[in-house]
């Protein structure tokens, strides 16, 4: 697991969700980003709904995390991006479904997506130890 410390901003308003106004990583830490997650399964179907397609996304952002050694314990920077507000309450259950009481920084931003039938993509950064 990597060094890393919460920033937490004095006269700032607390954050409504999951995650931390910043984190400082410690020095000689490995960064991994992660490149957009799209809602595909491993045989390239996408899922119907924002739970299923939601929980895909995440399937493959911890099959990501896991190939490289690491955890959603590592994950430092989440930025996710939804086809609409509507989906905002199930996107944050899910993420926090998933990460358990971890908060990395966070940002949530409604875009639209290459392919229509994508509801949400997410990226992330994670930071470990180096070896």
């Amino acid at each position: 697991m990597a060094e890393v410390a919460a920033i937490v901003p004095p006269g700032v308003a607390a954050p409504e969700g999951g995650y931390v106004h910043g984190l400082r990583v410690a020095a000689g830490q490995e960064l991994v980003f992660i490149s957009g997650q799209i809602p595909t399964l491993a045989d390239g179907s996408v899922p119907a709904g924002f739970d299923a397609q939601c929980r895909a996304v995440w399937r493959n952002i911890v099959a990501t995390l896991q190939a490289a050694g690491l955890g959603v314990s590592d994950l430092v920077k989440i930025t996710t991006f939804l086809t609409s507000r509507e989906f905002a309450a199930r996107n944050g259950a899910i993420r926090r479904e998933t990460l358990g009481s971890h908060q990395p920084a966070l940002s949530v931003i409604v875009a639209q997506t290459l392919d229509p039938a994508w509801l949400l993509e997410i990226e992330a950064i994670a930071a470990s130890r180096s070896p």
